[in-house]
């Protein structure tokens, strides 16, 4: 089972994905961070709060968050020999070309634009649920 790190500001969004995951019969264990810094204190195991377990992790990122963004978060990730392969796919409202061109660069698995509306999104969490169930994740 894959243990599904969501790393994203907007409570709204969080609440979306909970729904989609329950929409979608998806039972992966599901980690909140708010922004990346708590994301790598989490993928670090220093928060004492919130273990995730190191085996079968991945990541969905969101871009636009406070404290350290998207982008910083995977800079930081990649950088760190522990965690850089990491899968992360980003799950963002950003469509601006320089955001994809950089995330790719940092090696994300994916690039999702959230829908506008519920249904689209729940069928974007099945569409992601069929491809971390169909990968091969260390």
């Amino acid at each position: 089972m894959t243990n599904i790190l969501l790393v994203e500001d907007d409570e709204v969004d969080v609440m979306n994905v909970k729904r989609a995951f329950k929409k979608n019969n998806i039972t992966n264990p599901l980690y909140i961070a708010a922004n990346g810094l708590e994301a790598l204190a989490m993928l670090r195991g220093e928060n004492n709060d919130c273990q995730i377990p190191r085996e079968r992790r991945l990541v969905l990122l969101d871009l636009n968050m406070p404290k350290m963004n998207g982008i910083e978060f995977l800079r930081e990730l990649r950088a760190d020999p522990e965690l850089r392969f990491t899968p992360v796919i980003v799950l963002t409202t950003s469509n601006e070309d320089r955001d994809k061109v950089e995330v790719y660069n940092l090696n994300v698995a994916g690039y999702i634009l959230k829908p506008v509306t519920f249904a689209n999104f729940v069928e974007a969490v099945a569409t992601l649920n069929k491809y971390w169930t169909l990968s091969e994740i260390p």
